[in-house]
């Protein structure tokens, strides 16, 4: 084949196991025989559409086996595959789409208000109901033949924009590359130890890169079966994983808490799970002692979009004893720690993580200044993140750079303080931000949700903080609330705290 990018992976997969159940959504299940012919098909109805190799095409839907579809029928042609957060309101919508150039936008039907009101001018193409303005994915399927197409393609050709989460400023659209994905794959196949038979269940939403990169991609890769949920329910996960015999979940923290607190999970059969992995923040203890009491040990990942996404991994059978730690750097990727000039920081020592790989992105989409300032030395990717390494080479993310409170010369990390406020039994999630003071220039202020039925104070939180910390790392006060907001991701929108609660 001439095209090497992961748009040949359904004609792949198609010659080697065309019948196995490639995708379950629902009742529907495809084969990898189906697959391929559909999603050839799509390329078929794009290219008639006037896409072309680079052109953008972008995707608003939630999980979705048409997601897929347009993900590889993108990668057929040499185009480019734009998934867009369908939690984005419709000014932040119109900037990825605008910003992405998209010639082709394809959703579904439940966002068709949102796009109107984006404005978007190029041309539509609904999941189902389409109106007078959008064309009907199904019958542009139906339309088309299924003769193969296989353009070249290589694996530094731009596969993917995905945008990071805009946490900080405007979203900006990372460049994902055919190879970054593929390498980032085998990293999962080999790390993960992912088996031909996986029944991988996707709850995270796949414009994600943790749900698509992370778990679709690698099934799939593998030959597996991916079962796609549009929205995370934890009673709906305990019955497909009964149902389907799931054995490979990813999932945040805050998901994995949902799923033991519900009503199902005493009784619930988890005989068929293989794998829990974890992203997006380290999984708490009192988590960890949740599932192994039911026989389960989590594996945790640490990386960002713009390293599609996997950098440090720690294995389930390390994640007790290296409880906090992200793990050490996946198969075909390279880390280090370093100082603010560049040179590695020893043992023990914090220091600003930056990897190295064939999964880093080629860029940021039209953003050649920001992405020069996000290289060290033009090769290693800078993350912005803090980490300290033990004696075995085990990496832990100690905070955000920017994220670090300065108070009276002394450098506060807020996820120290957390980890501690999160072995708190009334506490279920918490943020720890740096407020205005005249004295010291800056102090901790917690934001701490606890458990419905808590009886406890600003006091008793403090308190129980100072027992385990030093006084100036202890905040100077605590706001507590009903729930901290958080992005598609699960991650905490830290800009969003501060917005409510970073003032004296």
């Amino acid at each position: 084949m001439r095209n090497q990018g992961i748009g040949s992976w359904p004609a792949r997969r198609a010659r080697k196991t065309p019948d196995t159940v490639a995708v379950i959504s629902g009742d529907d299940r495809w084969t990898y025989a189906q697959q391929y012919q559909r999603a050839t098909r799509l390329a078929h109805a794009l290219r008639q559409l006037g896409v072309r190799r680079g052109d953008r095409v972008a995707m608003l839907a939630p999980n979705h086996p048409v997601f897929l579809e347009t993900l590889f029928a993108s990668g057929m042609l040499g185009a480019v595959f734009v998934p867009l957060n369908t939690r984005l309101a419709a000014p932040e919508l119109a900037h990825c789409l605008t910003d992405s150039g998209s010639g082709v936008l394809i959703y579904a039907p439940e966002y068709a208000a949102v796009v109107t009101e984006t404005g978007y001018s190029g041309r539509r193409v609904a999941v189902a109901n389409a109106g007078a303005d959008a064309l009907d994915i199904e019958e542009l399927i139906a339309s088309q033949v299924s003769e193969p197409l296989d353009e070249p393609v290589s694996l530094d050709d731009a596969c993917m924009i995905m945008y990071t989460s805009g946490t900080t400023g405007k979203p900006k659209g990372a460049v994902l590359t055919h190879g970054n994905i593929t390498w980032n794959s085998l990293n999962v196949v080999i790390d993960v130890d992912l088996a031909g038979d996986e029944v991988t269940l996707v709850v995270a939403p796949l414009f994600h890169t943790a749900g698509l990169n992370m778990t679709c991609l690698p099934t799939l890769l593998k030959g597996g079966t991916v079962i796609l949920e549009p929205t995370f329910d934890p009673d709906r996960v305990l019955e497909l994983i009964e149902h389907r015999r799931v054995t490979y979940l990813f999932g945040v923290p805050a998901m994995y808490d949902a799923i033991a607190a519900s009503p199902r999970w005493p009784e619930a059969d988890l005989s068929s799970l293989r794998q829990l992995t974890c992203g997006g923040a380290p999984v708490p203890p009192a988590t960890i002692r949740t599932y192994l009491e039911r026989g389960l040990a989590f594996s945790q990942g640490y990386g960002m979009t713009e390293t599609s996404p996997g950098a440090l991994y720690l294995t389930r059978d390390m994640s007790e004893t290296k409880a906090g730690s992200a793990g050490v750097p996946h198969f075909f990727t390279d880390v280090r720690l370093v100082d603010p000039d560049g040179i590695d920081v020893g043992q023990g020592e914090k220091g600003e993580i930056l990897v190295s790989g064939p999964t880093v992105m080629a860029g940021y989409w039209n953003l050649p200044d920001e992405t020069a300032r996000s290289y060290h030395d033009g090769e290693w990717f800078r993350t912005g993140d803090v980490g300290v390494t033990d004696e075995d080479g085990f990496v832990s993310i100690v905070d955000r750079v920017k994220d670090v409170i300065i108070s009276g010369g002394e450098n506060i990390y807020p996820a120290e303080v957390e980890s501690v406020l999160l072995e708190h039994p009334a506490v279920t999630e918490c943020a720890v931000v740096g407020i205005p003071d005249e004295k010291w220039g800056e102090v901790g202020r917690a934001v701490v949700a606890v458990t419905t039925d808590a009886e406890v104070s600003e006091t008793d939180l403090l308190e129980f903080l100072s027992t385990t910390l030093a006084r100036y790392k202890v905040p100077k006060s605590v706001a507590i609330v009903d729930e901290l907001p958080r992005n598609a991701a699960g991650k905490v929108l830290r800009k969003t705290v501060r917005a409510r609660y970073g003032q004296p």
